[in-house]
Parts: structure tokens; C-alpha cells; sequence
């Protein structure tokens, strides 16, 4: 979630690798189009009240195909699919203009009569397999994913999850290890703003004087009390938290019994560094030996140097602290909507206006079993790029962790477009 989960690759990986993005695969989202999507009614404007924004163009190319070219389509339960879908509806049809940027978004008008069809379709979150997929065909049009050169994409198919840690509102007895709110003084520079060429890409500092400034580093923070920002919890674990960060977001079960969800809200600007990589270049761990697991196992034998191994990477993701309103809902990803486990994946948004229904052919992680999913394009990562380029959402704890951490396979994709729209198209 650029807002919440870090777009992933191997967990391993993400800690040993220096191409680990530096910042989650989702986007804080302000003001009105932050409000939870999914708690709201599905409303369908009329398609004379509906407008455009400017229209952009997609780097890759589309070919049209019939359903029965889907490897597996006639096998996927569609569990979930019908909620996401509704889901994404909610966020197809939020009005332009609103404080939510998107760097390209599925074109409202194009779905504005498939969402009022889903509107009134009196289908409900138990709808059975073959009504939503009845419903489906009857509405959408497969469109193969080709890259630029015309030639059917194929790419990494990565995994991200929402991870568990244990922590308490206050500092005590083994919650030691911070978790932070935005600092009040951070500030945010939309580049877009001034250079159109540049929208999605921003800048974060601090005012020192009459100068903006780098903002502090992990270390930095870490060294002054003073400047520290206000904390949400205490975690248990140094690695535990680290790794929330990497992803992005998270869900923080209280001393209390209570849990709660961390959401993804800013960094402080500060370029990813590996603490795998750290580890190996102190001679600790090979890289081949930097798991989470034995960076935790590490940090246990040497408590007085976990801060030091830490400060390595000089970025810091900072949080806002959300309900569990429902347990089947993850995080927000860049579109703003509530993730849902395996319906759920982060793209390239240059290839896939986020919004778009697609259909990922892939494999489990590790193993040649397909995987073949409707899936939303609903989140982004700095390291999703390229046609089908994809980080699929395993969904919530260890499992979907253990799934995500493996997971770097091959897929390939075909969008799902409302039939009378022609060809995939963004705004």
C-alpha cells in the first residue's frame, strides 16, 4: 500500500537487497477521498453529471480475447470478488478533483453504467460463484496485456502481506521499540504541482531558517528526544517493527487485547539502505543467511548493537493509527481502497489504470501450481515496474507473510473492461 504496505519482494530480499524500494507501495490520501470507501453505499452518479479529467496515455498495448483464453477462468471460486468488486465501483465512481492524485485511474465514465448495473443487481457480498461470474461476463471484455513492442507481457509476479506485531501504548518491560506518527514539522513538496511532468513525485523536508532541508534521518530521530515525534505504540520487537515498515502497514495487537491497524502516512524522504546488507558488510550474516528470522535471532544475541543495525537504513515510515472495522479488509493501497487478501495487487500504472479488474495467471511461490486470480489493480510500489509487472496482496499474518516472503514468480495478465467501452483507457 504506498500507504500502507510496502511493495515487496521476497522478505529475505527485502532485507538483504539494495533495490528494496524506499518507500511503501501505496500513497497517504488526505481530505474527503480518505474516508473509508467501503463502510459507504455503492453511489452511482448519472452519466450526464460525470466528467473527465484529461485523458492519459498507457504504454502498453491490448488485444482483445474471449473469455475462454483464460488459463483457469472457470476455476476461480470468486470468493471475495463480488465485495472488491463493489469496492472498487465506490472508488471508479468518487468524483474528480478531490484531494486524492492518482498517477492514472481506470476512466469513470467507461464504468459508470457496469457500477449502476452492479448497483441494481441485488447481488450481496454471499453472492454464489456462478451469479458473479454470470455477472461478470455479461459486463466485461478481456483484454490481453501486450508491452509496448506488441508482444504478449510476461513479468515478475512478487508478494506483500499485512503483517502482526505486539505492542502496548506505553513504554514498558519488553516494548521498547517506537512506532511514529507524521512529525508535525515534516513537510511535503508535490513536484506536480509546479512541473506536470513530474505528478506523483514529491520531496520531503523540513524548514531550517528561511531553507528547506533534508529531513532527519532514522538515527537522527533516534538521538533526539526532543524531536521525536509523537509515538502510537511501543513494539516488542526491533525487527518485527522494522519489517512493518518495510511493508508499510500493519495491524498491532495491544497489551490491552485490543488490535489495531498502523496505516501507512508519510516517510521522512530518506533513501532505503539494507540492514541485510549491513550485516554482511560487518561480517555478522552472509547475505545468503539475511532472513528475517535470523536478523531477529542476531538482534537477540547482540541487544547493545540493534540500534546501530537499524540506523543503517536512514529511512523512516511513519503512521496513522486506524480501526479493524472488518477483519477481510486490509490496508488502503495507492487507489484508496481497502485491500483484499488474494483479490488485491499492486501495478504499474503506466501499463494498468489502477481501478481495472484483471485476471493474473501465475504460480504459487516456489512451485509450478498455477495461481490464476481476479484481482484489482488497486496499489503501486516503486519497484513495480514494467508490463505485468505485479506484487500480489497475500492478505493479513504469519501465513500470508510466509506466502509473500517466497513468493517471485512469473504471470501475465488481461484486463477486464466494460464491453461497449473498447479499449482500456486512462484518466
Amino acid at each position: 500500500m504506498k500507504k500502507i504496505l510496502i511493495s515487496a519482494s521476497l522478505l529475505g530480499l527485502l532485507a538483504a537487497c539494495s533495490s528494496v524500494p524506499p518507500e511503501p507501495s501505496t500513497v497517504p490520501a488526505t481530505g474527503p477521498d480518505a474516508a473509508s470507501v467501503a463502510e459507504q453505499p455503492l453511489r452511482v452518479p448519472a452519466l450526464s453529471t460525470m466528467r473527465d479529467t484529461p485523458a492519459r496515455s498507457l504504454a502498453g498495448k491490448f488485444q482483445v480475447v474471449q473469455w475462454g483464453a483464460l488459463p483457469g477462468w472457470q476455476s476461480d471460486d470468486l470468493q471475495l470478488v463480488w465485495k472488491g468488486f463493489i469496492n472498487n465501483c465506490k472508488g471508479l465512481m468518487r468524483p474528480v478533483g478531490g484531494s486524492l492524485t492518482l498517477p492514472a485511474r481506470a476512466t469513470p465514465r467507461a464504468w459508470q453504467p457496469v457500477c449502476a448495473a452492479a448497483a441494481q443487481s441485488g447481488l450481496g457480498h454471499t453472492a454464489s460463484t456462478t451469479a458473479v461470474r454470470g455477472f461478470i461476463e455479461q459486463h466485461l471484455q478481456p483484454w490481453r496485456l501486450l508491452d509496448g513492442s506488441g508482444k504478449i507481457a510476461k513479468n515478475t509476479v512478487t508478494g506483500y502481506y499485512e503483517p502482526l506485531v505486539r505492542a502496548s501504548r506505553s513504554r514498558h518491560g519488553p516494548y521498547q521499540w517506537p512506532l511514529y506518527a507524521p512529525p508535525e514539522d515534516l513537510l511535503t513538496i508535490d513536484l506536480g504541482e509546479v512541473y506536470p511532468e513530474l505528478a506523483g513525485k514529491r520531496v520531503r523536508g523540513k524548514v531550517v531558517g528561511k531553507r528547506v532541508v533534508p529531513y532527519d534521518t532514522r538515527a537522527q530521530i533516534a538521538a533526539d528526544a526532543d524531536r521525536q515525534p509523537a509515538v502510537i505504540v511501543w513494539v516488542d520487537d526491533p525487527v518485527e517493527a522494522f519489517f512493518l515498515q518495510i511493508q508499510g502497514s500493519g495491524r498491532a495487537l495491544l497489551d490491552t487485547g485490543t488490535t489495531i491497524r498502523l496505516a501507512y502516512a508519510d516517510h521522512n524522504g530518506r533513501p532505503y539502505a539494507s540492514i541485510g546488507q549491513w550485516l554482511a558488510k560487518q561480517g555478522e550474516l552472509t547475505l545468503a543467511q539475511a532472513s528475517m528470522q535470523n536478523i531477529k535471532a542476531w538482534a537477540q544475541r547482540n541487544p547493545a548493537r540493534v540500534q546501530e543495525m537499524l540506523n543503517a537504513n536512514t529511512a523512516m515510515v511513519f503512521f496513522n493509527e486506524e480501526a479493524v472495522v472488518d477483519p477481510e479488509l486490509g490496508p488502503k493501497g495507492a487507489y484508496s481502497i481497502p485491500l483484499i487478501g488474494q483479490r488485491a495487487v499492486a501495478v504499474d500504472p503506466s501499463f494498468v489504470p489502477l481501478g481495472t479488474p484483471l485476471y493474473l495467471a501465475t504460480s504459487y511461490p516456489a512451485t509450478n501450481q498455477a495461481l490464476n486470480r481476479l484481482v484489482f489493480a488497486q496499489d503501486t510500489g516503486a519497484a513495480i515496474k514494467g508490463a505485468a509487472r505485479t506484487d500480489y496482496y497475500w492478505g493479513f499474518g504469519d501465513d500470508a507473510g510466509s506466502q509473500a516472503g517466497r513468493m517471485k514468480q512469473t504471470g501475465e495478465m488481461w484486463l477486464l473492461w466494460p464491453k461497449q467501452a473498447g479499449a482500456p483507457s486512462a484518466r
